[in-house]
């Protein structure tokens, strides 16, 4: 009896655990997490209607125009810029006034105002796209300038991408060696102990 009953626990076992490693494996082979509520591809097309900012406001009407990683692009910006801005937010809740540099400043600017007026006049450059109920704006416009004003926001959107990028990379090394200096100086009243 105590034998059947050996072999029923180790076959239960011996069959959940490969039935585990099976759906594992199996997720594993279609490209999905087990365990993850929602699976968002990254490179899927974004739809506007869908779409989310933390931080960046801009107009709905002035993106429509732009190209899948164009919108990709503006994602990734706005979570950055959230990134950044939760940095600001911790500075001041530890009652530390942020030096402002003339980097903060211009990126702020080029976040604020530049960003937007360049998807506006990226959008009035861009051929009307006629659907039922909308209106159509009619610009002798000639492909090389359409070209051209994607081609002047790729070089905007790069700029402020890189922009962000080099603060990010100068709060991740300032607080780096803030760790460093802390370390140092536990290694020393630890030498003196």
């Amino acid at each position: 009896m105590i034998v059947w009953l050996s072999i029923g626990v180790f076959s239960a076992i011996t069959t959940l655990y490969l039935g585990k490693k099976g759906w594992h494996a199996l997720h594993r082979a279609v490209g999905i997490s087990p365990g993850v509520l929602i699976y968002h591809r990254p490179n899927a097309p974004l739809y506007l209607p869908d779409m989310t900012w933390q931080q960046l406001v801009l107009n709905q009407e002035h993106l429509s125009t732009l190209s899948d990683a164009q919108l990709h692009q503006l994602q990734r910006l706005d979570d950055k810029i959230s990134t950044y801005q939760e940095y600001q937010q911790e500075l001041n809740a530890q009652n530390t006034i942020p030096a402002l540099t003339e980097a903060h400043f211009v990126l702020q600017k080029w976040l604020e105002i530049r960003l937007p007026q360049m998807l506006a006049s990226h959008h009035y450059l861009q051929p009307c796209i006629r659907n039922q109920g909308t209106k159509e704006r009619l610009i002798n416009t000639d492909n090389t300038n359409r070209l051209t004003a994607r081609q002047l926001l790729q070089e905007g959107l790069d700029n402020i991408e890189q922009r962000l990028d080099n603060m990010l990379e100068q709060i991740e090394a300032r607080h780096l060696q803030e760790l460093r200096v802390m370390n140092r100086y536990m290694d020393e009243h630890n030498n003196k102990n």
